[in-house]
């Protein structure tokens, strides 16, 4: 007796098809299950013998043997129970093993036979609908699995209520697509006292996706700016925000099925590892830089970060993926996010005050800043020196500019920017690169030589100049203007790195 169910294994954003096959042959009784399981694939045989004996079925006294197929294709996670289960009963003749051919399974089984959720339903769910068969998962991620579209969804609660949906004795309500969650209101560009400059450049930032990174005292309002940008940033394209829940579909983070338009903004502690920040683990998961896909990504007390997790940045940074490379597989997870930096100028913070500065300056901030990498720092598209705040700027009433006003601004640079590459893979001005880069970012006469000359002065590296020229295209864009001119140019050469205090 032998049945088969259809199932995925999931690699990075790829769900690729497995087969779970059962057979039932006279001998000794026994249940393995092969084809690379891991440990909790393995584990599968007690949480299903158990949820069957939940409902009162007993497996037969028979040779269970339990193959995944393809053989080769590491298998990972408590997602294969649910096939697993259907298959078992399909080989028993319990179900109709020909009704179960036409949907893919996902879920892990709790030990009183619930269907519990397990992570990666949707991607399973795109998958099921290019091969044109239905998607049996948990009840609790039925409205992440509908976004998918026009694919048929059985959400199942329990085995037991499963059994008697197949059997037609009962019927499963067809699970609606989940909600869209509202977006988190943050701080305020208005709580920002003075740092005009500062502002400044986060607009340009905010326009263009371009990397910044903040560089003052303690208290100057560096956090609280980056706090500021996700409130400036335009929501997420529909395209965009089916990304962003792939990646936290992925991570387990996908609750109650609910999409999000607001932009990710992650912010992790300086003591993360390599592997939380770009992704790995036993269990491969993707890192920050991934969850922050098409959004933030906030790295305060920069130098403070180990310099290898802050050098395994460099590649995601240039070409918006990540692969983390394993002996059996490599795995690809989309990481283009804006990268915000934040750093004191030295280990005490009080550089540039001579009153309070250590007596080891400008020693110390030159060894503290040297903790960043020159090919890193290469990467980053404005360098933004932030003052002390004094307290006659506290005693100053709010801005009368705020975030909503700041984000017109921004949209309408982004609006130009969609309609300047649409029919390519670029988004915004920080992706653009090559030939597309030279089509859209040609300067005037006057801008051309100015850049010329700091070029030279500044012995920039031909990513640094092709920097320049973005943040030069954003500030055209903000400004409304179709060419690249001598001011625009000027201002971008104003944000790059200069050399330590």
């Amino acid at each position: 007796m032998r049945a088969s169910v259809a199932t995925v294994a999931y690699l990075g954003l790829e769900a690729r098809a497995v087969e779970v096959q059962c057979q039932l042959v006279a001998g000794l009784p026994n249940f393995i299950i092969v084809g690379l399981a891991d440990k909790a694939v393995t584990e599968s045989r007690e949480r299903v013998r158990n949820a069957l004996a939940a409902i009162g079925l007993a497996l037969p006294p028979k040779r269970i043997t339990v193959n995944l197929s393809p053989a080769d294709l590491p298998k990972e996670g408590s997602h294969y129970d649910l096939p697993i289960a259907l298959a078992l009963l399909g080989a028993m003749g319990l179900i109709d093993a020909e009704a179960l051919a036409h949907y893919v399974v996902v879920g892990e089984l709790g030990l009183d036979g619930r269907v519990a959720a397990s992570p990666g339903v949707l991607l399973a769910a795109l998958h099921a609908s290019g091969r044109d068969m239905g998607l049996i998962c948990p009840a609790a991620q039925g409205g992440e699995a509908a976004w998918a579209g026009n694919i048929e969804v059985i959400a199942a609660p329990d085995i037991l209520g499963l059994l008697n949906h197949l059997k037609g004795k009962g019927v499963l309500a067809l699970p609606q697509p989940g909600g869209v969650e509202e977006a988190v209101s943050g701080p305020d560009l208005r709580q920002v006292k003075g740092q005009e400059a500062a502002k400044r450049a986060l607009e340009v930032a905010a326009a263009g996706a371009h990397n910044m990174l903040l560089v003052g005292p303690p208290g100057a309002g560096k956090s609280l700016m980056a706090s500021c940008l996700p409130g400036i940033l335009p929501p997420l394209t529909p395209s965009e925000a089916l990304e962003v829940s792939m990646v936290a579909s992925v991570a387990g983070t996908l609750q109650g099925g609910r999409m999000t338009r607001q932009r990710p903004f992650r912010a992790p502690h300086h003591n993360a590892s390599m592997a939380a920040l770009t992704g790995g683990g036993l269990r491969v998961k993707p890192g920050e830089i991934s969850l922050a896909h098409r959004g933030v990504l906030f790295l305060d007390e920069l130098p403070e970060f180990a310099r290898t997790v802050l050098d395994s940045l460099r590649q995601p940074l240039e070409t918006g993926e990540v692969t983390v490379a394993r002996a059996n597989a490599h795995l690809t997870f989309p990481a283009r996010v804006q990268l915000i930096g934040a750093m004191n100028p030295c280990r005490c913070g009080h550089l540039a005050d001579a009153a309070r500065a250590c007596s080891r300056a400008p020693k110390c901030g030159a060894d503290y800043q040297r903790k960043l990498s020159g090919p890193l720092l290469d990467r980053i598209d404005l360098h933004i020196e932030v003052q002390p705040v004094m307290a006659e700027d506290l005693m100053l009433p709010a801005a009368s500019e705020g975030s909503a006003e700041v984000a017109v601004r921004v949209a309408k640079a982004r609006a130009i920017q969609t309609r300047r590459y649409e029919g390519t893979s670029v988004r915004t001005n920080a992706e653009a690169d090559g030939a597309v880069l030279e089509d859209v970012a040609t300067p005037d006469e006057a801008g051309r030589q100015l850049l010329a000359q700091a070029a030279a002065m500044m012995k920039m590296s031909a990513r640094g100049y092709s920097r320049v020229l973005r943040v030069a295209r954003t500030i055209a864009d903000l400004a409304g203007e179709k060419t690249i001119g001598r001011p625009h140019i000027a201002e971008a050469l104003s944000y790059r790195q200069v050399e330590p205090v």
